[in-house]
């Protein structure tokens, strides 16, 4: 059976505490397709998986949640 996972890493360096986890937990958890959000404080990392995942949908997640994506 085929499969559209996928996984999606950003660095996002403006994490620092619970807090930041929660928040972009929050917001990217709401996008379409988002199976998992996994949210590395000491990498300053978020790994996002899930099907049909719409890039710009996520970044404007994490924006919302009040962070900058690296690069």
């Amino acid at each position: 059976m085929a499969t559209n996972m996928s996984e999606i890493h950003y660095s996002v360096p403006g994490m620092s505490c619970g807090h930041c986890v929660n928040a972009i937990s929050g917001e990217v958890g709401q996008v379409a397709g988002v199976e998992n959000v996994s949210v590395d404080l000491d990498a300053k990392v978020v790994t996002i998986r899930g099907e049909r995942l719409d890039e710009a949908a996520l970044r404007a997640a994490i924006d919302e949640a009040g962070y900058e994506i690296a690069g």
